[in-house]
């Protein structure tokens, strides 16, 4: 029977320093070489492929699912007809230790929140959906483990403990 990948998702409001918190966490769990998936979710269109590059031709050629592959890496680009869901997209990833997304803020994974000041003026998510939260701002009214932006070890330490639990050894 295949394991459940471990999932986390990273979010809180455009500017609160998502990407900049999953950079270094990232890098920090690599050192202890833990196998890592970063899933972006992009609530609008994006486009990887640049036009006149021979993907991008193929594409618009008509062809459903256009891979490119080298000796370093491999990239897939699939045309959907819907969204495919958080579950669908894990479905797809290689075998890996954990899988941080950054957004799915509405989706049924364990959240950390990143919570700046700044940017925001109120929680985006309640404590039972949070598994911790990374603010600029002190919490006293939380059940959760609460970390400063910069404590990247404590943030470490929490996906290490959720990767043990979820029964991975790795951590």
């Amino acid at each position: 029977m295949k394991k459940e990948k471990p999932v986390i998702s990273i979010v809180g409001k455009s500017g609160a320093g998502k990407t900049t918190l999953l950079e270094k966490v990232i890098k920090r769990l690599k050192e202890d070489g833990i196998r890592v998936a970063a899933i972006k979710h992009d609530a609008h269109r994006f486009d990887m492929d640049r036009p006149g590059k021979d993907t991008w031709r193929m594409a618009q050629a008509g062809a459903d699912v256009v891979a490119i592959s080298s000796s370093e890496k491999i990239a897939m680009i699939e045309k959907v007809s819907r969204e495919k869901s958080l579950d669908e997209v894990i479905a797809m990833l290689p075998d890996v230790d954990i899988v941080l997304t950054e957004g799915y803020k509405r989706g049924d994974k364990p959240k950390i929140e990143v919570f700046r000041l700044e940017a925001h003026k109120e929680r985006l998510c309640s404590s039972d959906e949070l598994m911790a939260i990374v603010s600029d701002v002190e919490w006293d009214d939380l059940e959760v483990p609460c970390y400063h932006l910069d404590d990247i070890e404590g943030v470490v330490g929490e996906i290490k403990k959720y990767i043990e639990v979820m029964g991975n050894n790795k951590a």
